[in-house]
Order: structure tokens, then sequence, then C-alpha cells
């Protein structure tokens, strides 16, 4: 009984110590959690949105023209309940914190919602030429349908897709929590800010990163390992580099293979190839191809038998 007193003790010693911890006035130190935007109720909204892209692959029951109208709406209506209040979340937090850039009118997050929504059809059609391009890419595909199912890529292109126009309406917070889950779940890492053209295609996919200035061209094609990186300064030393281009800009019909690393405001020419593990930092003409030489620097000499 005295043992167990003591590592009671011990551990209320703990509590009491991080508690402290708390009074340190540093940026982890808010408590302010209660006023954040909810992650869960963020996820919960795309986990809505997703289905009504692709409702026929989401639907758990029959669907037709005669009930698509209900299916739709069983999603939409919560879908904007959930984003409406956490993007008041959002801009409440950012005022309070005095980070907000301008004042929001009462139903600013009401429009900001209805305004993703009302572009959903040319998000479907976007979505459409994106899987479209991921099948005809990979030979491996068997169907559309394993595409939409199973390809991480599409997953975190949709949910870029969804991300980017909040993005676009100086939505806070939001589209990075969206963004972050895809990363998540995909190992693909695609700012909310880059900016993709039409038949967008990731082929397996892990280890992309698009940084936020990113401008991608359509039918572009990335392998797994690429990365759209920026030579960005620290923040302190350059305050204003957030505004400025940092990030590659591939034109039309660009290859890049798996492992290149493309750094800055480059611009890579329309219909060029970058081969595999190949380190950019300069722009390259239309119509090139940049391939990494591979150097042997010690060879073992092949061993006599005895």
């Amino acid at each position: 009984m005295a043992e167990r007193l003591t590592r009671y003790d011990e551990l209320e010693t703990v509590v009491d110590r991080i508690a402290a911890s708390y009074g340190g006035g540093r940026e982890i130190d808010s408590l302010e959690s209660a006023a954040l935007p909810n992650r869960r109720a963020v996820i919960e909204a795309l986990n809505h949105i997703k289905p009504v892209i692709y409702m026929g692959y989401y639907s758990t029951r029959p669907l037709n023209p005669g009930n698509l109208r209900y299916a739709i709406s069983e999603h939409l209506h919560p879908a904007y309940e959930l984003l409406v209040e956490q993007i008041g979340r959002a801009i409440q937090y950012e005022q309070a914190c005095g980070r907000a850039p301008v004042a929001r009118e009462p139903d600013w997050a009401q429009a900001v919602v209805l305004r993703l929504f009302t572009r959903l059809p040319e998000l479907r059609e976007l979505l459409n030429e994106d899987v479209i391009a991921a099948f005809e890419g990979d030979p491996a595909a068997q169907s559309m349908e394993e595409v939409i199912f199973s390809y991480p890529a599409i997953q975190a292109i949709t949910t870029h897709r969804i991300a980017h126009e909040l993005y676009q309406g100086d939505v806070p917070m939001i589209p990075r929590i969206l963004s972050e889950h895809a990363h998540g779940k995909t190992g693909i890492d695609i700012h909310p800010g880059a900016q993709i053209g039409h038949s967008f295609f990731i082929d397996h996919g892990t280890g992309v990163v698009i940084g936020e200035t990113a401008v991608i061209g359509n039918h572009v094609k990335l392998y797994q390992g690429v990365t759209l990186g920026a030579l960005s300064p620290r923040r302190a030393d350059d305050p204003a580099a957030r505004r400025r281009k940092r990030h590659p800009t591939l034109e039309d019909h660009v290859t890049i293979y798996s492992g290149a690393t493309i750094l800055g405001d480059t611009v890579i020419g329309e219909g060029s190839v970058i081969g595999g593990n190949v380190w950019l930092v300069n722009s390259v003409p239309p119509r090139s191809k940049v391939t990494y030489e591979a150097r042997v620097t010690h060879a073992r000499r092949k061993e006599t038998a005895a």
C-alpha cells in the first residue's frame, strides 16, 4: 500500500510540473484549443464531400436518377454545417490573435462554403480527367473503378482540389488541415496553394512533395519521391519570401521520374522528361531530356578461386 501511495504521489508531482510548464508564455503554451478549428470535424466534412464527387463509388445503397438528389443532399447539408462552423472558428481565432489581414463579414464563412459547393461540378470534371490520366498512364491499372477505389494519388488529388478552392478563398488553417490529412493517408504532400492543371497523375506517389507556389500544367506525370521544393531563406531573414514565387513551374506534358528534386522558381519546359534522381535548380527549355549519370568510384576486384 505504501508503495502504491509513493508512486501515486510521484505521478501527481509530475502532473504539477507539467501544468507549471504551461506558464512559460511560449507558442505551445496556448490553452485556447476550444476556440481553434476541430480537426476531426474538418475531416468529417471532407468525408461527406468525397461521396458527392464519386457518389456511385461511396454509396451503400442502390442509386438512380430518382434518388440521386436526395443522396447528394444527405452529404452536402452536414458538410455545409461542419465547414461553416469550422471556418468561422478559424477566422475568429485569427482575429483574436491579430493575424486576420482584413475584417470579415458575418456571413463570410457561409459564402465561402457555398462558393466551394458551386464549384463541385467543375471539380468533378477535373477529377474525372485525373482518373483517366491515371488509368491511361499505368498499364497495371485494371479498371477505372480500381483507380478510384485504391490509388493514393486520386485520394490526394481529390483532397487537394477541394483544399485549393478554400485556399484561394483565403480561408485560414482549414486547407492545410485537409492537405496534411491526405499527406498522412497517402504519403503525398501537396500544399493547398499549388496550382495543378487537368489530367494530372502521380504514379505510386509515396514521398512526393509539391510546394505552395508550384504551378503544374496539363497532362503532367510524376513518379514517387519527386520534390518540387523551394530554395528558401529563413522567414526571419526574408519576411517577404512567402509572397514570392518559390517553387517550380512544370509546363504541359512534362514527366518527372522517381527521386528527382527540382528547387526554386524554375521552369521545366513543355514536353520535357526529367530522369530519376536528377537535382535541378535551373530552368530547362521545352522538350528537354535531363538524366542523372551515375559514376562508379570503386569497383571490387573479382576474387580468384584458391
